[in-house]
């Protein structure tokens, strides 16, 4: 099975086979890309590890990106010759939406939820650091409840630079102190600590509002690495939570 998290700025595909993760891979999103350029791409990225395209038996997807949801799919069509599982309304989850709108929750956010309550269970708050930072809530009863948004860390930063004459583009590092002693270390500064600090007080009010008591955290998002060793509300890093989702999901619609 091929799983892939249609993102904003990334895509991330993994290869499971007989249930178990072989390879993954993170690609720019290029949202106006057609089957056939997908088809080439991930035939491409398969050979890499002695595989292709018709090995691949089933096709998981999640997308934010509308115009690229329907190119899995032809490309599932054309290429797997079986449609494409694209996570969204009507597809079994085993997940409770409590949101006065269902139809508005990015499938991303509802596939980390899935995986979540999996790995640590309910209640907990899945923190994703991708193009937003995204913020969910689930109830002891494996609901999602909802969530927050935040700005992510890259368009942060890439905001801050183009709007500040003598603010350049910097290479986001490990910080060596809160008191930056160059633009650069400060910036560094600025965003991972102040990320760090913004995950810590949201993470502090949602866990009130689930109750206060113990509540399971778990990070994931191609910044996590660098945020969360600075957060003091987050229990573990997981960079194949979606993944891990998309392949409990397809589980599911295979056993409906």
């Amino acid at each position: 099975m091929l799983a892939i998290d249609v993102g904003n700025t990334q895509t991330f595909a993994g290869l499971f086979i007989d249930g178990e993760l072989e390879e993954h891979w993170r690609i720019a999103t290029e949202a106006h890309a057609t089957a056939d350029q997908l088809a080439a791409t991930f035939s491409s990225l398969l050979a890499l590890s002695g595989h292709c395209l018709a090995d691949v038996g089933q096709l998981t997807v999640s997308s934010v990106v509308p115009t690229l949801s329907r190119q899995y799919e032809s490309l599932a069509e054309r290429y797997i010759g079986a449609g494409a599982l694209v996570v969204g309304p009507g597809t079994r989850t085993g997940l409770p939406i409590m949101i006065n709108n269902p139809h508005e929750v990015g499938a991303d956010r509802i596939v980390n939820a899935v995986a979540a309550l999996d790995i640590i269970g309910g209640p907990c708050i899945v923190v994703d650091f991708g193009t937003a930072t995204t913020f969910c809530a689930i109830s002891a009863a494996g609901e999602y409840l909802g969530g927050a948004i935040a700005p992510g860390v890259e368009i942060s930063l890439e905001a801050l630079t183009e709007r500040a004459a003598r603010l350049s583009m910097v290479d986001l590092c490990e910080p060596e102190s809160v008191i930056g002693k160059t633009t650069a270390a400060s910036l560094c500064s600025g965003i991972v600590l102040g990320f760090a600090g913004l995950v810590d007080g949201i993470v502090r009010r949602m866990t009130v509002e689930l109750g206060g008591g113990t509540v399971a955290t778990i990070a994931t998002g191609g910044y996590a690495g660098l945020v969360v060793p600075h957060a003091e509300t987050l229990d573990r890093i997981d960079p194949l939570l979606t993944l891990r989702g998309l392949k409990l999901i397809d589980l599911r619609n295979q056993k409906s």
